[in-house]
């Protein structure tokens, strides 16, 4: 069994972090609107710099409920979660705005429900 006080705290995080990320990303409503301007840009590393930690808390998420906490939402594409904190920490300076754009759109919301879910489970 894992730390459910661990988990209730990295969850919360997460969840955090996600309403940054719908925050922010809600005055883009395409993805050149990210490269049309500095602030535009300033949007894409903020809402990068999230992903990354979204990533990460769930790589810990993770590890820390060996695997039991996730396999039970299979609505989201953990690995993908997984993957876009490497993808942005590795290739910084080779974001595309599209990529971004769609995580965004198509997949946060979808992310929020979940951690929201898993958050009412473990309590």
């Amino acid at each position: 069994m894992y730390d459910r006080t661990l988990v209730k705290e990295i969850l919360s995080q997460m969840i955090v972090a996600v309403g940054r990320v719908e925050r922010r990303s809600s005055r883009i409503t395409a993805p050149a609107d990210f490269i049309a301007t500095e602030e535009g840009y300033d949007v894409l590393d903020s809402i990068s710099m999230a992903l990354i930690a979204i990533g990460e808390s769930c790589k810990n998420l993770d590890k820390v409920t060996e695997g039991e906490l996730l396999s039970l939402h299979p609505e989201v594409d953990w690995k993908g979660v997984k993957g876009i904190r490497d993808v942005i920490s590795h290739h910084y300076f080779n974001i595309n705005p599209e990529i971004v754009f769609s995580v965004c759109r198509k997949h946060v919301p979808a992310l929020r429900k979940a951690l929201e879910a898993m958050l009412r489970e473990v309590e």
